[in-house]
């Protein structure tokens, strides 16, 4: 009695309007579930038609050998089942059908009577034929009661609860029906053999062990297609990385070669006019030696770059007091800053943290040479802080500034802001090794600029944890 209960019987459109599935692997059991409930009203959309139109069949068996106004009462209780269907079914299409899988779980359980309205028209249709009309009769509508049990399983097995309410309640109702009668009947033996009563007793057992089956294989169906989605994401991002980071090193590789240059080439025309005119070796060695400096600073920080994002570089990590070390970096770019006639200004709060002094003094001593350098008037400040989250270092400068569409691009290697005034003697280096560092050692950088006013950097220091920090400026590489 029990039809063809595979998963296939879904149809192909099962699968051709997935809402989209989650990134995390986190919210797959919701998903699924929600994916299921949409296959299910895919499934059963119009199924309860075909049931409809067996009712004047049933109907039809049964005329004249039961009276009208029973078979019109029963039809009128189908027909309300079936409007209650067809009014549920447009309530999901306007408002539910488009929804997360919380909605799809509340439209289940707030509107499961469509369904046990449904079972129990179907339940009642035995009062109208069981031991009152010919065996024919009987045996054909016994048919017709089985199929309508059996179409709709294919579809309610996806949401379990709804199968066991639907099948429960026609269940249950049909064997009250028969009860009824065998009491109306003062318990005779009926036509059919007592045996044939465990038939339908056998076919709800069935029902409900299919249901199960069909259930395990659309989930495990849905399931496979969530991971499969979650594989090509990854994939995907992958993949995008890797174009990424070919551009990137494709990028830095002209970018470097074209900073270069110009050293390079200035020391070649040098060497070619100190040999030519010899006697002017007073005026030209000092420019040999400010090319020849800019060269090394640029193989300075290309090594630096290069040992970080391959994770060569070994961190040590222990307790820095910031004030000592902010005073060093002073002594260092106090001079630097007075030479170009600014003004260098220090505002110092005691403490102490956990990180890498010398990763830590490069990080806020190139803030501080980029402060020098695209300063021109005005002055440098250099200050830590106390907050509630633990010491922040501060670099303000009253330089030219930094447009809003430029903030996030500055810590990129080799990114000079165009048509920037004083841009043209640096390699853009500097910011990128700030990232680089503020990443490994957790101390998060952030800048705030107004263009022509000047800039701020600010550096929170975190307590770092060596085995983390060594982890991330190990994993720069991948």
């Amino acid at each position: 009695m029990i039809g063809n209960s595979s998963f296939a019987g879904l149809g192909n459109s099962s699968f051709a309007s997935l809402t989209p599935a989650p990134a995390s692997a986190d919210e797959a059991e919701p998903w699924v579930r929600g994916e299921l409930i949409r296959s299910l009203m895919r499934a059963s959309r119009g199924s309860y038609l075909l049931a409809a139109a067996l009712m004047p069949a049933m109907v039809g068996l049964s005329w004249g050998h039961v009276p009208a106004w029973q078979l019109i009462v029963w039809l009128v209780i189908g027909i309300v089942a079936t409007g209650c269907r067809i009014w549920g079914e447009q309530l999901y299409a306007r408002h539910y059908a488009d929804r997360d899988s919380a909605a799809q779980q509340y439209f289940v359980e707030r509107y499961r009577y469509l369904w046990s309205a449904s079972g129990f028209a179907w339940g009642l249709s035995i009062l109208i034929f069981f031991e009152r009309t010919p065996l024919v009769n009987q045996f054909m509508s016994w048919l017709i009661v089985a199929g309508v049990a059996t179409f709709p399983l294919n579809g309610l097995a996806l949401h379990p609860p709804l199968l066991r309410r639907y099948v429960n309640t026609l269940f249950f109702t049909m064997l009250a029906a028969i009860i009824l009668r065998m009491i109306e009947l003062k318990f005779e033996r009926p036509h059919f053999h007592y045996g044939f009563l465990m038939l339908p007793v056998l076919h709800w057992w069935l029902l409900l062990r299919a249901g199960r089956r069909i259930h395990e294989t659309a989930r495990n169906s849905f399931e496979l297609l969530f991971h499969n989605h979650i594989l090509i994401n990854s994939l995907t991002q992958q993949r995008q990385a890797a174009v990424s980071a070919v551009a990137m090193k494709n990028r830095f590789l002209a970018s470097a070669a074209h900073d270069m240059r110009q050293p390079v080439l200035a020391l070649s025309l040098y060497a070619d006019w100190l040999r030519n005119e010899p006697e002017l070796v007073a005026d030209i060695a000092p420019k040999i030696v400010r090319a020849t400096h800019a060269v090394n600073a640029l193989f300075d920080s290309l090594f630096d770059l290069a040992r970080i994002d391959s994770g060569q570089v070994r961190l040590h990590i222990e307790r820095v007091d910031v004030a000592q070390l902010l005073h060093d970096l002073e002594l260092q770019y106090r001079p630097v800053a007075e030479a170009k006639g600014l003004t260098f200004r220090m505002h110092v709060t005691p403490g102490t943290v956990l990180t890498d002094p010398i990763r830590v003094r490069r990080m806020i001593g190139n803030l501080l040479a980029n402060a020098t350098k695209y300063t021109a008037e005005g002055g440098i400040l250099l200050a830590s802080r106390q907050t509630r989250d633990g010491l922040r270092v501060e670099v303000w400068d009253t330089g030219i500034g930094i447009a809003r569409e430029h903030l996030r691009d500055v810590f990129l290697e080799f990114y000079k802001v165009a048509d920037h005034a004083g841009t043209s003697d640096g390699f853009g280096l500097g910011l990128a090794i700030v990232a680089r560092l503020s990443h490994a050692l957790g101390h998060p950088v952030s800048v705030r600029s107004r263009l022509g006013r000047g800039s701020v950097f600010r550096v929170a220091l975190h307590d770092a944890d060596e085995t983390q920090a060594q982890t991330r400026i190990s994993g720069a590489v991948g």
